[in-house]
């Protein structure tokens, strides 16, 4: 999460002007505090701001982003997701179904390949680890579904 006390503050210690659309969507991804795209970042900066431009929050993400105050995932077959935790190396747990997005800490136990078997010249800095599966409601859902099949057998 952010160091500091205010998204203010981290804008500042970024070396970012503190401008009210990039505090708006800072704010919005502090405190929606998941993992959210830019239609969902971009409704509560709206609520905050009145009327945001879609591709004033895609450039506002972009600096903050660059400036290291949210970091980007891109799970395959879905859109870009958003948070504020940044600076370490945790990973995530994403539904295949609805989408949700869940922090996981490093992996404990037998990990997978998380060294790769050739370098190719690189300096490894990070590994990025996404589990896959079903999240509780879409579970909840497919139980469901599959005993209403059941029933009409």
């Amino acid at each position: 999460m952010l160091d500091a006390t205010t998204p203010s503050e981290a804008l500042r210690r970024a070396g970012l002007r503190v401008t009210a659309p990039r505090l708006a969507v800072l704010t919005a991804v502090i405190g929606e505090g998941q993992h959210w795209d830019v239609e969902a970042i971009a409704d509560a900066a709206r609520r905050q701001l009145g009327t945001l431009s879609t591709q004033a929050v895609y450039d506002n993400l972009r600096v903050l982003e660059e400036a290291g105050l949210v970091r980007r995932i891109q799970p395959s077959g879905h859109p870009g997701r958003y948070e504020a935790r940044v600076g370490d190396n945790h990973h995530h747990l994403v539904c295949r179904r609805c989408g949700t997005t869940e922090d996981v800490d490093c992996i404990v136990g037998a990990a997978p390949c998380l060294e790769p078997s050739t370098h190719h010249g690189f300096v490894v800095e990070e590994a990025e680890v996404i589990f896959w599966g079903l999240c509780p409601e879409c579970r909840q859902e497919n139980h469901t579904i599959e005993l209403l099949g059941a029933s009409h057998e």
